[in-house]
């Protein structure tokens, strides 16, 4: 018996009309978690260098925490769609339940290891005098809320494993907009409200994200219910955690690789100068913008693969990943049009020294060339994670990241400084979106047999 989800199945109807209506919520959603950390660092940076500075101190730790969470969220998903697809109604709730209770015992873990550690973690990531006290002072407000954080990436990912992402869409744009009204209240004590600073930034974070919290859970438990109060068997519970996780760690790994390879690619562009580095920034803050369509793409082809999978539609699988890689191809056109024109205008905005706008305006008219096969690895990569195939979902970022892109990143600083590491990430991207191509009609060929 199938699911009694309020959603359409994704096994069934026009898939092109439900690929676009779950990409565009999905766009959305993404856009509020933007907002949500610009709106933050944009308030606490008018406090000065200082609290500025206390802030990106958090980054890497609030990072890992996040990577985890939603390697947890991506696991549910896959694990969910997958069982939905089959019409498995015992194991989407199940698998809901026990996505959540694996959640509060990594919540639980961490809130303990944390506030235990704040003060010789960050000093080995060199904050000291003020600078860590406000650290301190952020985190343990974080890590106080860090249930409210938690919790909702893995129930928005639950929901979008039903095939709706309206709903966790929604929720992060309303969490977005507190968040944005809660910052310059608390942050600077405006009207009835005390001076908080730093920890007024924190205590709006977890108190927007609580909203996610209690939403998320009234959908999964009262709308959906697919939440269980009942004691389950414990070896079914850990027969759970088990496929969450098989997929959920790998996932997890491979969101924490990104930003490794960011690292190493920005020192490189350190040695050609500050303005190297400042001009790629701007130009990576600008495409997060310029790709979230494509990113959510990606992202709603996991419900969509995972569900087709559990009811053995493989044809519709192929289908699916045709139309979204279209999409892709189509949306990286248009951006590279746009950008290649526009790129001295555009670079303009986010600084006014020549140097940094010929960086910036250099990357725009070199990297946007692979943004279509770009959109094409990244679905890819999901389709793997929702195929059960987790393992070679890192595989490829791993070759994209570490076989190709670094080294051709110090092959082509070398012969063409600049131009050659902008170069590297296209022909990366190239490759890599090719092998990807291959290696999922190939797994879900295999599949079929």
């Amino acid at each position: 018996m199938r699911p009694k989800s309020k959603h359409p199945s994704l096994t069934e109807g026009n898939l092109k009309k439900q690929i676009i209506t779950l990409s565009l919520p999905m766009m959305f959603g993404m856009l509020g978690l933007s907002i949500f950390n610009i709106v933050d660092t944009i308030y606490v940076g008018r406090l000065g260098t200082g609290p500025l500075a206390a802030l990106s101190f958090t980054y890497p730790i609030v990072l890992i925490l996040n990577s985890i969470a939603l390697g947890m969220g991506i696991g549910a998903s896959s694990v969910i769609s997958r069982a939905l697809g089959r019409g498995d109604h015992h194991k989407v709730v199940r698998y809901t339940t026990d996505s959540l209770s694996l959640s509060f015992l990594f919540i639980v873990f961490f809130v303990i290891i944390g506030e235990l550690t704040i003060e010789p973690v960050f000093r080995t990531l060199g904050a000291q005098g003020e600078i860590l006290v406000m650290v301190k002072r952020y985190m343990r407000i974080w890590y106080g809320g860090l249930l409210f954080v938690v919790f909702p990436m893995v129930g928005n990912n639950a929901i979008r494993a039903l095939g709706d992402t309206k709903t966790p869409g929604t929720i992060m744009m309303i969490a977005a907009l507190v968040n944005m009204i809660l910052d310059p209240l608390l942050i600077f004590g405006i009207g009835p409200f005390p001076r908080l600073e730093i920890e007024g930034a924190a205590i709006a974070t977890v108190f927007s994200r609580s909203i996610t919290f209690s939403v998320a859970l009234y959908v999964l438990g009262k709308r959906e219910k697919i939440l269980s109060l009942k004691k389950p068997l414990i070896r079914e519970v850990l027969d759970s955690w088990k496929k969450i996780l098989f997929v959920g760690g790998p996932a997890a790994v491979t969101r924490l690789i990104v930003p490794v390879a960011a690292g190493i690619i920005t020192a490189l562009l350190a040695s050609i100068g500050t303005h190297a580095v400042a001009g790629f920034g701007a130009a990576v803050k600008f495409e997060r913008f310029a790709l979230l369509f494509t990113m959510a793409t990606a992202t709603v082809m996991a419900p969509f693969a995972g569900q087709n999978f559990g009811a053995k539609k493989y044809t519709r699988i192929l289908e699916g990943i045709r139309f979204s890689s279209l999409l892709s191809v189509g949306t990286g056109i248009v951006l590279l049009a746009f950008m290649f024109i526009f790129a001295y205008p555009l670079a303009s905005l986010f600084s006014k020294d020549p140097s940094v706008i010929s960086v910036t305006a250099l990357y725009f008219r070199v990297v946007p060339f692979v943004y279509g096969m770009q959109g094409i690895f990244n679905i890819n990569s999901m389709v793997l994670n929702a195929l059960n195939k987790p393992l070679h979902a890192s595989a490829l970022t791993l070759f994209q990241m570490f076989v190709l892109y670094i080294p051709l990143a110090f092959l082509g600083k070398h012969l063409m400084g600049t131009t050659g590491i902008f170069l590297s990430l296209v022909v990366s991207y190239s490759l890599s979106g090719t092998v990807s191509w291959f290696l999922v009609h190939r797994t879900i060929r295999k599949a079929a047999t």
